[in-house]
Parts: C-alpha cells; structure tokens; sequence
C-alpha cells in the first residue's frame, strides 16, 4: 500500500482517529501533501552536552531552505543582463582578420665583395639560407633567392612572391608599387638582406646599388614607406637594423602629429639594435636571424645541440634528415614543430598585453609565425650579444622557463635520432610535452582562482585540442576552467579557443558531445553577438539539436543544448530560419509531450529550456509560429504552467506568450472581416489567453512578470476592442450600469450572464459581490464608431456621452460595440477582453514594484494610467513622486488597490493648470467643450505609444525570464561554492545555541521583570514586533508599514524603510525565514500581500526578495483588510486567511498556491498559528469564538473543532501552540478576555480556563519552548503566566519617575530561545522584558 493510501485509510477512522493522529502523524505524512513536504533530517549527535535527542532535533530544528535560489537574488533592485549585454565580453576576435598576400624579397648580398664597414673574422659565418655561397661555381645569388622564396612559402603558401637580387632603388620602387597593386589592402612583406652592403645610416636609410654595381646607393625608409604604405611588415636583417626601426618610429610620430595622416599599420622586426653588428661566429649562418624566422626547428635544434651533452655524439647533419612532415603532427618532425608553436604562443601570451597578442598572434597568419620565430631569435642571438628589435616593442622573452621545456622536448627528440635515420621502420617514442603541460593545468585547476595568475598553460590546451589522443582530456580541462567564471571565458576566448571549438562541431565521436556542448555553454554564456552567425554558418546548430533529440545524455546537459539553440535564434533570422528547417520545433515539443506522458519527475532545467528555446525561435517570426500552432504547441505548454518550478513556469509563459500575435495589423487597422477570420488562429489565441490568465495570481514575480509582458503584447494586437471594452465599462456615476465585474462574479442580467465572464482563478463559491465606486469624465468613452476620441489626431476631447449598455442588441454587434454605420467584428468575445482588462488592473496592482510597473504599462497600452495620490511616506530613489496631483470629478479611480486608476483623453492642447509635476502629461481637460470629431478612425490616444508603425514595439515591455536564466549558466556549475563550509559551520554553530537555550529554557525559567531592559518609541502605533533569535535585535513596525531593526544591546537603529509606500492598515504579521541560516524578513500586510526582504538590518540595503498576493488574487474585487498570515518553517507552507471562507496553502519553495482549505464556517478568519514543531498542522481562531485545528497531511484536514469561549461569541484574538513536542494543546485568547487552555484530546473543553482581561484583551505571546505566555489588554496592562494559568507577575508602569502607565498593548513576542518578551503599544513604545536571571546579568 502506498503512504498515501496508508494514511488515507489510518485517518478514515471516527473521532477516535483524533488521538491516533496525534500519536502517530509526526512519522507518517499524506501523500499528495507529504511528497512536496521538507521534513526535517535527524542532526548528528554531536551535542552531546545538550542531552536533546535526536527526535527533539529534527522537531526543534528544521532543514529546510526556502527563497534561496538565484531567482530571489534582488529581482526588484537589478535588470537581468542577457548573453550579449553582460559587460565582460572582450575583444578577443579580432576586428579585422588580415592576411599577408604578397612578400618583396630584397636580397643585397654582392657575394664575393665585403662591405666597406665591416670587417670580417676568419673563419666567419658564411651561410646564407642554409646554403654557402662559396660552394657554388654559378647561380649562387638566384639559388639563395629561390630557397629563401620556399622558406617563406612553408609559412604562408598562397601569397604571391617577388625577389629582386642585388637591386637597384628604382628596381626596388617597382616592385614596392607592383606589390602594394596585387595585394591591394592585404598585407604586403618586405624583407631586406643587406650582409653585402654598408650598415643603414643614422637617418635611417638603407643601402641598395647602382646599375653598375660600382656604388651603394642610399634609399630613406621614408621612401620605402611610402611606396608600400599599409598595412605592412618589414624584416631587416643587417648589421645596425635597429637604425631602421628608430628612424621609422620617428616618422610614425611624425605622422601621428599630422592632422592630415591616419596612423599606419606598420610592423617592424630587425635583426638587432642600432649599435650592435650582426654574429660573424661560423657556429651561426650568416643569416641567423633570417633562419630564426623561416627555418625555426632546424635552427633551434642546432643551437641546443651545441650546447648540450649530446654536441660531441651527434651529427649536425642528421638534423636535416628528422623524419616526418612539420604538417603531420604524428611524425617526429610534425610533432616538434607542434611543440615549438604551443612553446612560443605560450610565453607570448603569458608576457604580452592581450591586446597586442590579438594583433601579432592571432590576426594574421604569416604575422603570428614570424612573431612566433622571432622569440627563438631573441633567444640565440642575444647568447651572442646581439639583441634583436621589433615595432611594436616587445618584452625580453629569453629567459622565461618555457624554454626549459622546449630544450626537454629537444633532447628526447635528438637522442632518438640516430635509431631513426638508421632504421625506417623503428617507432619513436612521443614526447610527453603535452602530457606534462595538461598535468600542469590539472594542477592549477585545484588551486588556482580568478585572484591568481592566470595558468600559463591555456595557450597549451588549445593547441592539445588538435590532437585525438588528447583531445579529450584537454577538453574535460578546459571545461573545468571555463566553469570556474565569465573572466576564464574571456581568458579562453582571448587565447583563440573559439575556432578550435567551432571546428570540433564537425567530429562525429560521441564521447565528445557532452564535453561539447558544456564548452558551447559557457562560451554562449558570456558572448553570443559574435558567435551566432558562425554557429549557423558552419551547420552547428544540427550538432545540438541532435544532441537535444539524443536520449542518451542527462536531461541537465540536454538542457544546456537547448540552451545553445535559444541562443542561436534569439533576434536572429537566419538562425531562426535554420532551426526551424531543421526540425527544432518538433523536437521540443516531442519532449515536452513525452515529459507529460512520463511519470518519473522530468528534469525542471530542461523543462525551462525547451519553453525559452521554443519561444526564441517563434518569437516575431509568423511561419515558425504557424508550424507551432499546427503541432498543437499551446496544449502541449499549458501543463507546465502548474509545475513546481516557478522557471518552468515563467518559461511556458514566455513561451505561450510569444506565440500572440503582436501586430495584428488588418484587425487591429479595421480590416474587413475576411481578413481577420481565422478561426483556428483565434482559437488558439483564445487557449493561450486563458491560461495565460489561470497564472496572473502566480506567487512568483518571475512568472507574472512573464504574464504582464505576454498581456502587452496581447493588448497590442488586440488595442481598440481592449479600449472599447475598458470603455463602456467605466461609465459617468449618473449611468444605471453596474460597476466593472470581478473576476470572481458578474452581475447576472438578461443582457450580461454571469457565464459569460466566468470566475478567473480559484475562488469560494460563497463570494458575494461587491460594488465599485467608479467615476468617468464627462466626456466621451466612445465615438460614433465605438472607439475613443480624444487621441493627439483630435483637436478636443469628446463631450458627448454614451450610456447605453455594452450588450445591449442596439449597439453591440458580435459583442463589439458599434453603430448602424460602421460594424467591425471583434476576434475574440467580450468576456475575455474583459477578464483580461480586470488582469491587468490585478497586476498594475501588484505588491511587487516591478511587476506593478510591468502592469500600468500595459493598462497605458489600452488608455488607462494611474492617478497616483500623495503618498504616507516618499518614494524610493529612482521612482516618481507624485505628490500634489489635483484630483476632479473628471477623474474616477478603481477602489480595491493602492493605485487608483483613470481612463483617460489626453488632450492635444498643453495644460493650463499648475497642479500637475513638471514632465508629467495633462491627462484631462478640466474644461469641456464640444467635440467634433477629425475622422472616423480616431482612437485613444496611446500614452506609451507613437504614431502607428513598427517602432512602436519598441515601447512594449520586454520579458526577462531569458536574461534571468541565461545567468544561471553563466555561474559556477560543476564545484561546490566557496562559502559552503562557512554556511555548514554557520549552521552548526546556530544549532548548538538554539539546542542549549531550548534546555535552559525548559528548565532553569523563573518569572518575567516588570522593568524593561530596553525600550523605543515610533511616531505612530506599533503594530507588529519580531526579535532575532541569534542576534540582539528587535524588528517592528508601525501602522503605516514602517519597519524598523534595532540592536537592543547598544540602543541603536540599525535600519529603517518602508514595506511598501501605499500602506492601509499597517502589517499584520512579521516572521523570519530561514531563520536558522540566513533568515529573511516575512512582512505580511493586512490585505494580504506578502513581501519578503532579504539583508533588512543593513543600513538602506534592504532588498525585495520576492512579493505576492496571498489572498486578493483569490477573491479579486474585495480588498481585505484583516488578514491573518502565518509560515512553517517545517514544511515550507504560509498559511493565509481573513474575510474569505477558506484557507489558502502557499509553498514557498515552489512559490505557488498547493490548497484552499475550507474554513468549515461561515465567520471569517481572525487569528492563525503554525505549529513550528509538527509541520502541515496549524489552528485557526475565528470572530464567532471557534477554534479549529487542521493538518494537511490528512484526507479530510479539519481535526477538530471547538468552541472554548463560549457562550461568549467574541473574536478570538491570538491562537498559539503550547511549547514542547505536544501537537494537541493550544492556548486561545479572546476579545472578551479569557484565555482557554486547551487539549483537542479532551472533548469536555477548555482543562485551565483564565478570565484575564474582562472585554479588552489585545494582544496573546506563547513562548515556543518556555513554559510561559503573556496577554496585553487596551486597559494598560500585561500579565505573564505559566502553562497552568499561574500568574507569574504583571506589567503596568513604564520605567519612568512618575510611574507613567504603559499604553494600550497592540503586540506581544518572544524570544525564540530565550525568555524576553517584546511589547509594542498604541502610543507607539517598543520594551523589552527580560526574565529576573538574565535582568541580573
């Protein structure tokens, strides 16, 4: 039998199941209410000192957490910040990829004649590219020039090469015009070998010959410059080179001072400083540094071997025979020249600015391996005191430890050499470069952070990333790095990882694909601009809708699939259109349906993402939502709006939302009725409304966040039968009409049948009906057309009423008002339209600000705008302040919420009248005169919106549940956070305070002090009070919502602000959540609304973590002013009642209303209380003097009733549960003044039975683990008393010289866990009483 079953069956029994259900329902839970329910674990038996059992553990100290999610992290202080808009993104793909598309080879080596200015050593360098000019009877010149032209082509294959040999300047101009011709705003490369000429001059000007070759012919680099321009690079290899680079630099600031001359894209590189000569050793060529740059391994690989142990072994000329292709990466020489690019890229990268690494390194591909060879050239020629210069500059590079690694991976290399000259078919043995270097990266993963050195081995990782047999570990590696926060993306991005990761989409290996696609996660996370394109391009938006249609993966990295996709169409057509030829649509709503069907718990995370990448990729774009709505998508959505996860709500909402059509543009401009008759179409729109309209109650902002938003875009579509609705609604006083429904009754009339506008959420059937107040302008709702005049195309407003009756026969056609000259038939019928306007006013109405907000933009769509009165206390920062707004006969508020609300006509002409804020727009003209109208076609004027055209969309407001999501995967996901041993210790530490005082508490208590230990004053009467169970703090707050923190052990304000800034009746109720770790502040109002704050003791950092309705929404029209609130912190539940006949279960976990549990009286509710021991059970008192007990987990939730006060028939004034593990002994207290001690077991009543207070008791305190409670009267009195009813002392006097009374007692607390009481009074004082042990210390 299942445990539902279980206890159906154990509580079907007769009165005598009472007493088995208090024996046994604290091991036992229903199952409907039992499986959502958070009961507490047992705690370890580390307090040992304590002596609780473990039982009186898990009662005393419950574990669950509530409102901690990342949801709840400032909702109402911060606007979510999507993929693209996240401010990190760096610039890490290059503006301008650039590559270098012709190469001038100047070579002027007049072999066999020295230059004038140099003397040469014997035996001296003679090598030039390798090859000894000496040694060859002809040619020798042409042959250098040919080799030289081969090395260079290893680099960069596809430029065009030009060489001239021994030139003169004007064969040099030649080929600088005819290069700068060909490669036009490519790249050009001019490389000068001047070894047989003199060095450059200090003006900067190298040496070229005459025709003759009988003089050096000198050629400014000014001139060089200008028949090259930009962008370009130069290579100099000559004795001085560093006089070329000084003279450029001059020219280059020269330039840069000229108004006239942008600066130029010029990159130099010489083969040593101005006054150094170039190495004459014969151990070098002549040309080191041109070798340094084109043949990198052959010289690199010479220059260690004469200098290791291996000098005297080995055969230089083996170098030359290393097997293997520098392309093939598993050859030796293959993986060698792959070891020496990871070598270079990773000291570049680790010693440069990022921003010059994008320039050198990453723009151009011939750029990046000079600069990459460069840095072996500052290594082996500085050994031979020669120091080579580059522009830009760079840092000395040739001590760093990387070569270290490079020298290793050389030796290996070097020794195995000879075994494989000798013997083809040997195998080699791979060098455990990478290998090492990823260990490395391991390493720093487990240590390092984001205030550390980056890990020098990223550029290492990128390269592993083309390797197969590493591949895969590396990208584990750099998923763990990614992870670690959007500055390690940023860092992976500037490196060059994205076309890596881009390529790696091709693979078909399936043990890539989550790896894959947790990258892609973290890439899109932080930048999406610049990779949607790209994605689409290359056909990777298939790779993920097939890993999304996979059932192999988890549902959570399915998610992040989804994820992917969302991005990849959000605001992009083209990405759109691909996704949707690929299927996508089907896809998502296959696991959507599936999901349904499944009974096991589908992931809420993919749930989410599968609503947002469907609503993204129908968002604006009319035939994927045509194809939605063929696949029945709205069907297959609305079963999520009811799940736990106010995500996956939030998210089906935007996704059902999107599928509304904004423009609606032949309805919306007065089309004929052919146009607008698509049945199916409006069908569909009219599901999608419905249950768009079954959330607007939803206890999460997020979620009715996401229904304003989707209602604008309704109310765009849908603007003139909206603003005709709204408008014969709102009528002159004098009109017969009733007021606007509600939501939960119509006033039922042959013409208006309450069917038609049935009842919106969930309600009590016994609801009456309640009138509304409602005043309109004398001028005119309604043109002879039935839409409103008065809009900027009008030169007045209307002054010409209408009074007949919305569904009179005379003047509706098709439920549309209209007249017998002008019929326009209305998409959808008026019940809906009106149920949709009374929703909008609910949200403009809302606790939340923002959602409040969301909610008067959408009314402003349709023509109605707030009249907000001068409010009791300033607005917050940021807010408007409304202060001295006029009030008119010709204005007409909605009584019912805070904000009363005008239909309105703006009129053209400015005001007159000085009543009104600056900015702020005349609403009404307050004088009346005659309206004619311009055109038939005048419309309310629409305050938020221009004159009809696309932008107008702009104006609407815009969802965030997108935004807020993608923040999730922008955080940390695979690790455990940083501070989670601090919370753990936190926790423990409150734990073992809570265990000991709850024993002192229960043992060593005395009696009360009638003197305070401490006391404060409010301007107004206190309505509320809290004290912090941890800390020394007291929380109260006054009659008009002002909550104010105290530390009363240094008698200072900690804190101080407003609950909301249009309070009625004050706050009924104050809790803390989570009070055991890092509690938040449950402010519940007398109508009902609760706001919850997080970090209120902070001095103006008080934060909305969440707000919602918990009773208006469930009986819309009547605003009650008596709510009673209570929280669980067992069970996660609120429990909320007042002038409504049931009793309303929110979950704050799921931020959502689970039970409306009928009161089973027809008085209303006056005084709750939750049992903080045995969670799902609570007692209700009510105005009749009945007590009730309920407790959820039973089938039929009543326990028992009884009437403990009477024959009195006074309102029970406080209910509370009697201290210790006992769930069947309740204290109540009445207005008439006694207090009933009652044990629900005993059906004889009330076993201690106490007049108190005869007729005017106020307040009631029962201390959660004290056997002690305190009663307050408005007779200025407080007496204490213990559980037997035994007077324990009394309170009357405040501590002053003249004796002075205490005032009318408004509130009563205590400490949780230790014996203070906290008084608050009418005359607005707050005292604190202490028991006599704690007053002596």
């Amino acid at each position: 039998m299942a445990l539902g079953d279980l206890m159906a069956s154990r509580f079907s029994q007769s009165s005598a199941a009472v007493s088995n259900h208090l024996d046994e329902c604290s091991s036992h839970d229903n199952g409907d209410f039992g499986a959502h329910r958070r009961d507490s674990e047992t705690l370890s038996s580390s307090y040992g000192n304590v002596g609780t059992s473990a039982t009186t553990s898990m009662a005393y100290l419950p574990q669950t957490v509530v409102l901690s999610e990342l949801r709840h992290d400032a909702f109402e202080s911060c606007m979510p910040s999507g993929p693209s808009d996240s401010g990190l993104v760096s610039r890490w793909r290059p503006k301008d990829r650039m590559k270098t598309g012709c190469v001038a080879l100047v070579l002027c080596l007049n072999i066999g004649v020295d230059p004038p200015d140099v003397i040469k050593i014997s035996p001296c360098a003679r090598m030039e590219c390798w090859i000894d000019p000496f040694s060859l009877s002809t040619k020798a010149l042409e042959t250098i020039g040919k080799t030289l032209t081969m090395q260079y082509e290893r680099w960069q294959p596809r430029a065009r090469y030009k060489i001239q040999l021994d030139p003169t300047v004007e064969e040099v101009k030649k080929l600088c015009n005819s290069c700068r011709k060909y490669a036009k705003s490519e790249r050009v490369l001019f490389h000068y070998n001047g070894h047989g000429v003199p060095k450059p001059t200090a003006n900067g000007e190298i040496w070229l010959f005459n025709k003759s070759y009988t003089q050096y012919i000198p050629l400014p680099i000014s001139d060089l410059d200008s028949w090259l321009k930009t962008p370009s690079i130069y290579v100099f290899d000559c004795s001085a080179a560093g006089m070329i680079v000084n003279s450029f630099i001059e020219l280059q600031e020269c330039n840069a001072s000229s108004s006239t001359t942008s600066s130029r894209d010029c990159i130099l590189l010489a083969a040593c400083e101005a006054h150094e000569t170039l190495p004459q050793s014969s151990e070098f060529p002549a040309d080191v540094f041109t070798s340094c740059l084109t043949t990198p391994i052959k010289m690199a690989l010479r220059w260690f071997c004469m200098r290791s142990l291996l000098r005297d072994s080995l055969d230089y000329a083996l170098i030359d025979k290393i097997p293997g292709d520098q392309t093939k990466r598993r050859t030796l020489l293959g993986e060698l020249n792959w070891i020496f690019t990871a070598v270079t890229d990773t000291i570049a990268w680790n010693v440069l600015p990022h921003g010059l690494f994008q320039r050198l390194f990453r723009q151009d591909l011939l750029v990046a391996s000079l600069f990459r060879n460069f840095l072996l050239a500052e290594r082996i020629m500085r050994s031979a005191n020669c120091s080579p210069v580059s522009y830009p500059l760079l840092p000395p590079t040739h001590q760093h430890h990387m070569w270290d690694a490079w020298d290793m991976a050389a030796e290996i290399c070097l020794s195995q050499l000879p075994l494989l000259v000798r013997d083809p078919n040997a195998e080699y043995q791979p060098i455990p470069f990478f290998t090492e270097q990823l260990t490395a990266f391991e390493v720093w993963l487990d240590h390092g952070s984001e205030h550390k050195k980056p890990p020098e081995q990223l550029p290492i990782v990128l390269q592993v990333l083309l390797s197969q047999c590493h591949r895969f570990r590396a990208l584990v590696l750099l998923g763990r790095f990614l992870d670690m926060g959007p500055w390690a993306v940023d860092l992976a991005l500037s490196v060059g990882i994205f076309p890596y990761v881009l390529k790696l989409l091709q693979t078909t290996n399936p043990e890539l694909r989550q790896i894959l696609v947790f990258i892609w996660t973290k890439i899109l996370a932080l930048d999406k601009q610049s990779c949607q394109v790209d994605l689409v391009k290359d056909g990777g938006h298939t790779y993920f809708i097939r890993f999304l249609d996979s059932m192999e993966a988890y549902p959570e990295q399915r998610a992040m699939a989804a994820f992917v996709l969302a991005v990849i169409v959000d605001g992009h057509r083209r990405g759109q259109e691909a996704c949707l030829e690929a299927g996508l649509v089907h896809v998502c709503l296959r696991h959507l349906q599936g999901s349904a069907l499944n009974d096991a718990q589908t992931e809420p995370l993919f749930l989410q993402w599968l609503c947002l990448c469907l609503g993204k990729l129908w968002e604006d774009f009319m035939e994927a939502q045509i194809i939605a709505f063929q696949a029945d998508a709205p069907s297959i959505c609305m079963p999520l709006l009811s799940e736990p996860q106010p995500e996956v709500r939030a998210s089906a909402v935007f996704a059902l939302g999107t599928l509304l059509d904004v423009g609606f543009d032949s309805c919306r401009d007065g089309g004929v009725d052919e146009e607008c008759d698509d049945d199916e179409k409006f069908k569909a729109e009219i599901s999608v409304l419905k249950s768009l309209l079954y959330v607007v109650s939803d206890g999460s902002p997020l979620v009715r966040a996401e229904v304003a938003v989707a209602l604008a875009r309704f109310a765009f579509g849908h603007n003139k039968y909206l603003k005709s609705i709204a408008a014969a609604y709102w009528k002159p006083q004098s009109s017969s009409l009733s007021s606007f429904p509600s939501f939960a009754h119509v006033k039922a009339t042959a013409a208006n049948p309450s069917q038609y506008i049935g009842p919106l959420l969930r309600v009590g059937t016994d609801t009456p009906a309640v009138s509304r107040d409602i005043r309109v302008s004398t001028s005119s709702p309604l043109s002879a057309s039935g839409i409103m005049h008065g809009s900027p195309l009008s030169d007045e407003s209307s002054q010409h009423s209408y009074s007949g009756n919305l569904h009179d026969s005379h003047s509706t056609s098709n439920g549309v008002i209209s007249n017998n000259h002008s019929r326009h038939r209305a998409p959808l019928d008026n019940a809906l339209y009106s149920q949709c306007v009374l929703a909008m006013c609910t949200l403009a109405k809302d606790p939340s600000p923002r959602i409040a907000n969301l909610g008067r933009r959408v009314l402003s769509i349709i023509g109605i705008e707030q009249v907000v009165a001068k409010p009791i206390k300033s607005s917050r920062p940021g807010e408007p302040n409304f202060v001295g707004l006029a009030r008119s006969s010709s204005w007409f508020d909605m009584s019912g919420g805070h904000l009363p609300l005008t239909f309105r006509t703006p009129p053209v002409s400015p005001p007159r009248t000085t009543g009104f804020l600056t900015g702020m727009r005349r609403v009404c003209s307050l004088e009346f005169r005659p309206h004619v109208p311009s055109s038939p076609d005048s419309g309310l004027a629409d305050p938020l919106l221009g004159a009809v055209g696309s932008s107008e969309r702009s104006f609407l407001p815009q969802s965030t549940i997108y935004n807020w999501s993608c923040g999730r995967f922008s955080k940390p996901l695979l690790n455990v956070p940083d501070d989670i041993e601090e919370i753990l210790a936190r926790r423990e530490e409150r734990e073992k305070f809570a265990l000991y005082h709850i024993s002192e508490c229960q043992h060593t208590f005395r009696k009360l002090s009638n003197q305070p230990s401490w006391d404060t004053k409010f301007d107004t009467a206190t309505k509320t009070a809290l004290l912090h169970p941890f800390s020394p703090l007291v929380i109260a707050a006054d009659e008009n919502e002002r909550i104010r923190v105290w530390n009363y052990e240094e008698a200072n304000l900690l804190n101080s602000f407003d609950n909301h800034d249009f309070p009625d009746k004050g706050i009924s109720k104050l809790c803390l959540v989570n009070e055991l770790d890092d509690s938040l502040l449950l402010a519940a109002s007398c109508d009902g609304n609760i706001r919850i704050w997080k970090d209120y003791t902070r001095t103006g950092k008080e934060k909305l973590v969440t707000a919602f309705s918990s009773i208006q929404g469930h009986r819309p029209g009547v605003r009650s002013v008596n709510a009673v609130v209570d929280w669980q912190q067992q069970s996660g539940y609120l429990y909320a009642s007042g002038e409504i006949s049931s009793i309303m279960v929110w979950d704050l976990e799921k931020e959502q209303h689970v039970n409306s549990i009928s009161s089973s009286s027809d008085c209303s509710i006056s005084a709750l209380s939750a049992s903080q021991v045995h969670g799902g059970q609570f007692a209700a008192g009510f105005v009749d003097g009945s007590v009730r007990l309920f407790d959820i987990r039973t089938p039929e939730m009543l326990v028992r009733t009884m009437r403990p006060h009477a024959p009195k028939v006074e309102r029970v004034v406080e209910i509370n549960f009697q201290p210790g593990l006992d769930q069947g002994k309740i204290v109540s207290a009445c207005q008439a003044g006694d207090i009933q001690f009652l044990d629900i077991r005993n059906e004889k009543g009330a076993y201690v039975s106490i007049d108190a207070h005869r007729g005017s008791l106020t307040a009631l305190a029962v201390h959660r683990h004290a056997p002690v409670i305190a009663s307050g009267s408005a007779k200025h009195l407080i007496k204490v008393l213990s559980l037997e009813g035994e007077p324990l002392g009394s309170i009357r006097y405040y501590p002053t010289f003249m004796a002075q009374k205490i005032g009318s007692v408004s509130c009563l607390t205590f400490h949780p866990y230790r014996v203070l009481l906290a008084a608050g009074f009418a005359d607005g004082c707050v005292s604190i009483y202490a028991d006599g042990n704690s007053q002596a210390r």
